[in-house]
């Protein structure tokens, strides 16, 4: 090891790429980019999945299913078994029981060496077998006569690995890590710890250099529950760095978009009253408190970024109908946007309802809309005819072009990402010196947020919340319901279908990659 540290070269780890530890070359170095590592402070922050305990051995009397252990004994036996499948069982004992070691993928050299007398330690999942415990495929190593093997002097850790890089590769070249990081900053190597110890002092939270040195070695006495949970110190220090980092993001976007010109829209005078007018029912004091912080949002010179929460039912709809009518009346165009072509329909059902009576000009697009109909509908877009647009991902396509965008409104935006529902911004108008003029963002969830996470995961976003329903509606209930009582769930579909009302059942396919 010592030739690794005499050989890397001083500077940040940052820095400093993968091939200057010991045996990493071109080829070896390629795998490592495909994980997205390419200096060894990216080896650093590739973390552990999960850790074994290889530190004690364990009588093998002591064994309990379902649980790694480490266990040494002397080979009774070593047999061919032919079934189902053919597999070569090696029966060990201790003084305190026996225990098959069985290999379904065995070669002859493999049997010839595993003979009678030979005293071995085993490591692998303690299993059922038919004749008692076994353990599949164990990795092993022999223990010579008057040779006793340490045991590992920390947990084992377990990478995050791709095709052609096997855990003990992942170990040899932690090693070397670990020992670089050990000697900063003595040998001149420095890792960037952005973290300052006063943020880190209340929650009594480690350094970076501790925190990795301890994750990528934890000790013997290391709490293994804790660390399969994220729950302990050194994985805390980590998550509040990336929460943190991505916070300040998020801000620094915040006073980026700050610093754009968005078109004025003060409150409608003729449309709003309008659209009360025809409604059988009056707005909530929330839905009137929300629409007034969305209205002060408006008429400052910079774009509208607000996260409106609401239980379903609750009226977001109505208020963004209200925001959307002080653009309208402003003259400029809207663009409702919704992550399926369900949910969009049903918007543009309430808002024909609304706004067509008003005289307002809507437009409707999304994957299904081709050919002829599409082109027209472009064409309405561009030149300002189709006032307000509502459609689903189909609004973030390049050919859609808008004339006056002052205002875009996104339902369910956690279906959509940032950079997809910023793309959006891209699509406002220019003004006559040629600068471009951002559309004001209204976001509506009915997702509820805790305060603190909508701080930290929607930092950029300014926050209203719909806590009232309207007289009458009947408040929703959600219910979680395990995949095993499918039957349940599909029998209170069809209840619900044959009493008149409606379901719909939406399916998320999750590809499983290749281990």
């Amino acid at each position: 090891m010592s030739a690794v540290l005499s050989s890397f070269k001083k500077g940040t780890l940052s820095q400093a790429p993968v091939t200057e530890l010991k045996s990493v070359g071109p080829k070896l170095a390629e795998k490592l980019a495909k994980l997205g590592i390419y200096h060894i402070q990216d080896l650093l922050f590739h973390l552990p999945l999960r850790y074994q305990d290889r530190t004690r051995v364990t009588p093998i009397g002591a064994l309990r299913p379902n649980l790694d252990a480490v266990v040494e004994g002397e080979i009774k036996n070593a047999d061919v078994i032919f079934g189902k499948r053919r597999s070569l069982a090696v029966r060990i004992h201790d003084g305190t029981g026996t225990l098959t070691l069985r290999f379904y993928h065995f070669s002859a050299a493999q049997k010839n060496n595993l003979k009678n007398g030979e005293r071995i330690r085993c490591y692998g999942e303690v299993r059922r077998g038919k004749a008692g415990l076994e353990l599949y495929h164990p990795e092993y190593q022999f223990l010579h006569e008057l040779e006793s093997l340490p045991t590992e002097k920390n947990l084992t850790p377990i990478y995050p690995t791709t095709e052609g890089l096997s855990q003990t590769k992942w170990r040899q070249l932690m090693l070397q890590v670990v020992v670089l990081l050990q000697q900063e900053p003595q040998k001149g190597t420095v890792i960037d710890d952005l973290m300052p110890a006063a943020l880190l002092k209340p929650f009594n939270l480690p350094d970076l250099k501790s925190a990795l040195l301890y994750l990528h070695q934890p000790p013997a006495s290391a709490n293994v529950f804790e660390l399969e949970e994220n729950n302990h110190p050194t994985q805390q220090r980590l998550i509040m760095e990336e929460l943190l980092a991505h916070n300040l993001s998020l801000l620094k976007m915040r006073n980026e978009v700050q610093n754009d010109m968005a078109v004025v829209l003060p409150e409608s005078k003729i449309l709003k009253p309008k659209l009360l007018a025809q409604l059988p029912f009056t707005p909530t004091n929330a839905q009137v408190r929300v629409e007034a912080e969305i209205q002060q949002d408006l008429i400052k010179g910079y774009p509208m970024l607000r996260l409106v929460q609401g239980d379903v039912g609750s009226g977001k709809t109505l208020v963004a109908a209200m925001a959307a009518l002080s653009a309208l009346e402003a003259g400029q165009q809207v663009a409702l946007m919704a992550p399926t072509e369900i949910l969009a329909e049903q918007h543009l059902k309430n808002f024909q309802e609304w706004l067509t009576p008003l005289g307002i000009e809507l437009a409707w697009l999304a994957g299904k809309v081709k050919g002829k109909a599409r082109v027209a509908t472009l064409e309405a877009i561009k030149n300002g005819q189709a006032q307000m647009v509502i459609g689903t991902h189909a609004l973030f396509q390049d050919e859609v072009k808008f004339s006056k965008l002052g205002l875009v409104i996104i339902d369910e935006q956690h279906r959509f990402g940032v950079h997809q529902r910023l793309a959006l911004k891209e699509k406002g108008p220019l003004n006559s010196a040629g600068q471009s003029i951002s559309p004001h963002q209204l976001i509506m969830t009915a997702t509820p947020i805790p305060r603190t996470l909508a701080m930290s995961a929607y930092a950029d976003l300014d926050t209203s919340i719909i806590d009232e329903l309207p007289p009458g509606r009947t408040p929703v209930n959600t219910v979680a319901m395990d995949q095993l009582k499918r039957e349940q769930i599909v029998q209170r579909i069809r209840s619900a279908c044959l009493e008149g009302r409606q379901a719909y059942w939406v399916c998320t396919l999750i590809e499983e990659s290749e281990s």
